[in-house]
């Protein structure tokens, strides 16, 4: 049970408070606390003085604002990685409660503040019961998901190795899910994640003499309807895929025929040769149909992250595991989406199982989208994720 004082109020984290209510004064402090990829300082430091409280084994500094520790159970076993990322969003936050983002700009708006106090509660509770751990479990607090790739920093800095986790765990809470349900499946759940950016250039002149012209504008948008072809025509039906063009940039009055136009956009897929076919595709015609109107297009391609891949056999372990904290009935297939998350680079060289939390609660208004100034999380979603990552430990630690 939570305390009336808690429920209304910021209460300062304690090893002294009872977990339940420690885990949502830890999440409301991260909250209130927000810091950007790599700029996790203050976080990290009360994750890495928390771990250490506990007694565990903690490196700092991993992947650059990363904390690693190591749990050693009492008797030997595989090793089991826990993930939780740490960062937050540029974005100015809109709700008004007591522990409402202090730093302007900047706001928890994806959960990664639950994750971490999840992860410490995590590591508290399997910390009372270490002697009866067949096995390690390796926390990995993880800054800079957001795009930045702290994942990959982490492995190049080694949180991979010494040990080699056996298994790996992470979850999401999920303002798409109703609280206390869990959403859990094997095979792919996030999409990979591609950027492109692109130059259309022609010649620009006076907006009355467009004859004299090869209208910038006009050929980007020619390309913009072309790409969205791509899904339509290129990729087969059963397939999911997504090409957007987020940004568009052109001209600089309104008699004006720009030289010059520039897109951005990114590009979405869950399986490797649907991938590559968007890239190819979406290149194609950025370079090519320009060309139609006597212009050029210039492609630039950045590769992101891959697919999110839940490994089938620790997925069938683990869900009953996940069952018995939720129950049967509110545990249920997870529908994939076309986000996207790093932890796939630790899915491509660890076996284990990336799943959601329902944090969705209509009555205390915990409806928005995440990346959304007003994205709110039922705080029940903080114990159920907790005790699903303590059974699915203990489980492939049996």
């Amino acid at each position: 049970m939570i305390s009336p004082e808690l429920q209304k109020n910021a209460v300062s984290p304690s090893l002294q408070l009872p977990w339940e209510e420690d885990v949502v004064a830890l999440r409301r402090d991260f909250h209130a606390h927000p810091e950007l990829g790599f700029e996790e300082v203050r976080t990290a430091r009360i994750v890495a003085q928390r771990l250490r409280d506990l007694g565990l084994e903690v490196t700092e500094n991993v992947g650059q604002t990363g904390v690693v520790a190591l749990l050693r159970g009492g008797k030997p076993g595989p090793c089991v990685l826990v993930r939780a990322d740490m960062d937050a969003l540029p974005i100015e936050e809109e709700n008004a409660w007591q522990w409402k983002s202090k730093n302007a700009g900047k706001m928890h708006a994806c959960g990664h503040d639950a994750h971490t106090a999840i992860g410490l509660s995590v590591a508290r509770i399997l910390t009372q019961e270490k002697d009866d751990l067949a096995g390690t479990v390796k926390f990995m607090f993880q800054p800079a998901e957001e795009g930045l790739g702290g994942a990959g920093r982490m492995i190049r800095d080694g949180v991979l190795e010494n040990p080699k986790p056996d298994f790996a765990l992470a979850l999401h809470v999920w303002s798409a899910l109703e609280k206390g349900t869990i959403g859990v499946s094997s095979g792919p759940v996030m999409a990979c994640t591609d950027e492109f950016r692109a130059r259309i250039i022609g010649q620009g002149g006076h907006g009355a003499l467009p004859h004299q012209t090869i209208d910038a504008i006009l050929m980007a948008a020619h390309v913009v309807t072309a790409l969205q072809s791509v899904v339509s025509r290129n990729v087969k039906p059963l397939d999911a895929a997504v090409v957007t063009v987020g940004k568009i940039e052109a001209g600089t009055a309104f008699n004006i025929i720009p030289g010059e136009a520039s897109l951005e956009g990114t590009l979405r897929a869950f399986e490797p040769e649907v991938r590559k076919n968007l890239e190819t595709r979406c290149r194609e015609i950025i370079e090519t149909l320009p060309k139609a109107f006597g212009g050029r297009g210039e492609w630039q391609f950045f590769e992101g992250f891959p697919a999110v891949v839940n490994d089938e056999a620790v997925t069938q372990r683990i869900t009953p595991a996940l069952q018995s904290v939720a129950g049967k009935e509110n545990v249920a297939p997870f529908e994939p989406t076309l986000g996207a998350e790093d932890f796939s680079l630790v899915l491509q060289e660890i076996p284990g199982c990336f799943f959601f939390v329902g944090a969705r609660n209509a009555e205390i208004d915990a409806v928005y989208p995440h990346h959304h100034p007003k994205f709110n999380i039922d705080e029940s979603a903080l114990h159920l994720g907790a005790r699903a990552l303590v059974a699915a430990v203990k489980e492939l630690l049996s």
